[in-house]
This record gives C-alpha cells, sequence and structure tokens, in this order.
C-alpha cells in the first residue's frame, strides 16, 4: 500500500494536526510519513504511528520527493504558508514538481484536503 505523506509549514502545523485529527480514521488505514516536528505533533495529538522523515529545510522535503520518485506515495497533504518566505523555497518548488511529474494529488490546503480524502473513501 501507497504511503500518504504530511508535510506543513510552521504557521499551518496547528491547521494539519486539527485536520489529521478530525479524520484520524482514514488516515489509520494508510502508512504515514511526515517530516519531523509535524510528525511529532501528529503523533502526539492523534496516537497515529508515523515515519519521521528529517524537518523540510534540512532534507524532509527531499526525502518526501525521493518516495514520490519511487512510486512509493499516494498522496501529499503539504499544507503551505503562503503568506511567509521559506528559506528552502527550491525544495518545496521541487517537491511540488515532483508530484505533477508523478501526478502525485497534493493538497496545499484544508478545502483540497477535504476533496482529495472524500474521493480517496469513494474509489
Amino acid at each position: 500500500m501507497k504511503k500518504i505523506a504530511l508535510i506543513a509549514h510552521d504557521n499551518m502545523k496547528n491547521d494539519l494536526v486539527n485536520f489529521v485529527k478530525n479524520h484520524v480514521e482514514f488516515f489509520k488505514n494508510y502508512p504515514l510519513v511526515a517530516t519531523g516536528t509535524t510528525g511529532k505533533r501528529i503523533m502526539e495529538a492523534t496516537g497515529l504511528e508515523i515515519c519521521r522523515y528529517q524537518s523540510g529545510p534540512i532534507g524532509g522535503d527531499q526525502q518526501i520527493g525521493a518516495d514520490i520518485a519511487t512510486n512509493q506515495i499516494e498522496v501529499v497533504f503539504f499544507f503551505r504558508d503562503p503568506l511567509t518566505a521559506q528559506p528552502h523555497e527550491p525544495d518545496i518548488s521541487a517537491l511540488i514538481r515532483l508530484a505533477d511529474v508523478h501526478k502525485i494529488p497534493i493538497a496545499t490546503n484544508k478545502s483540497t484536503a477535504e476533496l482529495i480524502i472524500k474521493a480517496l473513501k469513494n474509489r
């Protein structure tokens, strides 16, 4: 079974944690990977088992990108902060590019994430 990747910028971590809490029954059916702090926060809030990669700025985004490139990811939930410049923006752009190249759905906000969950539940 392919993995679900969970990523959130600092100002969006609470939103992603709450989103996963609201959909814990969905997420418990998938192997989960996440960048460092995001994964830790979700695990503490939900009890879900998550394979934690490095923090995004120090390689976690690229580790998830490697999973995408090797056909291991079903979907990426990446709650981005559109109002704050990110020092590792090239890594973020590369991750999104890989998702596009490999036709992996990527939700960058709660509205898109809700639609993806609904679609995955109905297939």
